[in-house]
């Protein structure tokens, strides 16, 4: 685990109940950061030390306004903006269904830019920010049965570029960050699902993937989360536009 000082900075996290969103949320409170999790799994809001857990649905406009408003009233800022929340649906590019696609386009795509646009209205008159962005090497390659996976995070990569483009004069850095196979519960599910659609098992379907990582093992939630802080931290202060791999060497563009 890296070390970095976060103290007196605010980290607003979408999806940070559990897999990667959870290992942010937990590494930058570690370092010292207020952490704002927003997540559609709570139910309610909680406040802990330096730590505030808000219930929100990011394809919602007003609720993702909402957690950036309740950033502002609990910690005085926003000063990095994690956009981690992310969902998937297997299936072949003659079968997919339409509800899938509104359900990623709306969190994936919409949601993302809900949050960095109510997060944007605060950063800019502090002339500082920093937006990182959890795309996917899905947004750099295809895969097979993630067809809408991965049309939406090519779509994370496309508006974080203009993003970076639009708010550098500001001082806003964005970034993405492009995890490779991550093990989540979002991860066995698609594997299960897509065992279904493959005539495999989940578990030839992780021998598989742990086959095309040049490391030889799949990543953790912590490997993806060093990153962020890396890029959230003044090592980064030279940094924007990009997408940085955490693959384990199995992309390498």
């Amino acid at each position: 685990m890296i070390a970095l000082d976060f103290s007196g900075q605010t980290a607003v996290v979408s999806g940070g109940l559990q897999g990667i969103g959870k290992a942010i949320a937990d590494l930058l409170h570690h370092g010292g950061a207020n952490v704002v999790v927003g997540d559609i799994a709570a139910t309610a809001a909680q406040l802990h030390s330096r730590y505030l857990l808000q219930p929100c649905d990011v394809a919602s406009r007003p609720q993702a306004e909402a957690l950036i408003d309740a950033a502002m009233s609990t910690f005085g800022g926003v000063d990095i903006l994690v956009n981690s929340c992310g969902v998937s649906a297997m299936s072949p590019v003659d079968a997919m269904r339409d509800s899938d696609w509104q359900r990623l386009l709306d969190i994936n795509v919409k949601g993302l830019s809900y949050l960095s646009e109510a997060a944007i209205r605060v950063m800019k008159p502090q002339s500082a920010g920093r937006i990182i962005n959890i795309a996917s090497q899905a947004g750099k390659n295809g895969y097979r049965l993630m067809g809408q996976y991965v049309a939406t995070k090519h779509a994370v990569l496309g508006l974080t570029r203009v993003m970076a483009i639009e708010l550098a004069r500001h001082n806003i850095l964005v970034n993405a960050v492009c995890p490779g196979i991550v093990e989540t519960e979002m991860k066995w599910r698609e594997r299960r699902e897509g065992a279904v659609l493959r005539g495999l098992t989940a578990e030839d379907i992780y021998a598989e993937d742990c086959s095309q990582v040049l490391l030889g093992r799949t990543a953790q939630p912590l490997d993806v989360a060093n990153v962020v802080a890396f890029l959230a931290s003044p090592l980064a202060s030279y940094m924007t536009g990009q997408a940085i791999n955490v693959t384990g060497g199995m992309t390498m563009h």
